[in-house]
């Protein structure tokens, strides 16, 4: 299991949202391995690594583009940082058993999901990203693009960068193992077949068999979550306006309007989805399931917001499960609490992050809910301006 699941250090006191960074004496530059690196080290060679991407119909000088983009960003970035400033720079994967100093200013470089996968292991460190090829990757979470980095160092060790607090959401076992979110949780079966759980929000208790739980955060209300507005909305397009069939003692009741085929009874294949990667907001309109609103209307939620979405993924009822708690908001001081009824199998990840898990299986209950702590993203603007 990763550090993440362990009680962590403490780390500096978070700001007011738009404060600016606190006096930074080390930067950590996290990096990661592109496609020719991941390829090489695999099959040994550069020209093996080559003859397989081709014999794939691939083009490998795409490889080497992205390989030398990253390097010349990568280098820009370490010239960039000052003579008297202390660095060093790890890659992505030594992130689980790395320490971060209270007073280090961590630093990505691309892509967004480096941003998300540091921010778990750290604890009010500000974060400074750098896009190194916007060309190839959108940078929702990379402010700065690389050759921005002269200017960008210096603010931040100026702490003359506006600070946004991106909140973050947290999983608790009874066993005592956390975990932290930055995007979304899901909780469910780790293969294609039924999550059984018994869901409780708000003093209402729930048994369900489904594909499994989102929990979502303001950041990843936009990723995720939003595919799961767009299944409702194509799924409310087909069905028209007939309320949903349900069962009562075994029969099935259909809508008023028109008849649909009852849900097939057995085992369904069902299991963790793969993320929706085009970032694209959930529909909204009439006739349509709408994306999650913030409380100044907009179709997604601020990174800001205090608040959590989840959604029951595809529940099937039956005598022994129900449909009727199938979504929600999770608000400061509130929890989402589930207790597995899975014998093996039940598992609780983070950001898709399948391979860094925790076992949800019979005898577990989980609660979750907002972290304490937030991802503290420099931003270009003025130290203490809202945004």
């Amino acid at each position: 299991m990763t550090s993440n699941k362990k009680k962590a250090t403490p780390g500096p006191t978070p700001p007011v949202d738009g404060e600016s960074a606190p006096d930074i004496e080390k930067i950590i530059v996290i990096t990661r391995q592109t496609r020719l690196e991941e390829s090489i080290k695999r099959f040994n060679t550069i020209g093996q690594a080559k003859y397989f991407v081709e014999s794939r119909g691939q083009s490998f000088d795409d490889y080497v583009l992205e390989y030398d983009n990253y390097q010349r960003a990568r280098d820009a970035l370490v010239r960039s940082i000052p003579s008297d400033i202390r660095f060093q720079v790890i890659d992505r994967t030594l992130l689980p058993n790395f320490l971060f100093g209270p007073r280090d200013l961590a630093m990505p470089l691309g892509q967004d999901g480096l941003v998300v996968n540091t921010a778990k292991y750290l604890n009010g460190q500000p974060v400074l990203a750098f896009n190194p090829d916007p060309d190839r990757f959108d940078g929702i979470l990379l402010p700065f693009l690389w050759n921005e980095s002269d200017k960008a160092i210096a603010q931040a060790l100026e702490t003359r960068l506006r600070m946004r607090s991106i909140s973050m959401a947290r999983a608790d076992l009874n066993d005592g193992q956390f975990l932290y979110a930055f995007n979304d949780f899901f909780v469910g079966a780790d293969s294609h077949v039924s999550a059984r759980y018994t869901l409780e929000y708000r003093q209402r208790r729930e048994r369900h068999s489904s594909s499994g739980v989102i929990v979502s955060t303001p950041a990843g209300s936009t990723g995720w979550l939003s595919s799961l507005y767009n299944m409702a909305a194509g799924i409310q397009a087909f069905a028209g306006s007939s309320p949903p069939a349900k069962k009562t003692r075994g029969k099935t009741q259909q809508g008023p309007e028109k008849s649909r085929p009852a849900p097939d009874s057995s085992q369904e294949s069902r299991g963790p989805a793969q993320k929706d990667g085009t970032g694209k907001k959930g529909p909204a309109g009439k006739g349509k399931a709408s994306a999650p609103k913030s409380s100044s209307g907009s179709d997604a939620l601020r990174w800001e917001d205090r608040k959590l979405v989840f959604m029951v993924r595809e529940p099937f009822r039956s005598n022994w499960s129900g449909a009727d708690i199938v979504a929600g908001e999770i608000q400061d001081a509130e929890n989402l609490v589930l207790e597995s009824h899975m014998p093996e199998g039940g598992v609780i990840f983070s950001d898709g992050m399948l391979d860094d898990f925790i076992q949800f299986n019979s005898g577990a209950t989980v609660r979750i809910g907002l972290a304490e702590k937030s991802t503290r993203l420099l931003v270009p603007g003025n130290a203490g301006a809202k945004g």
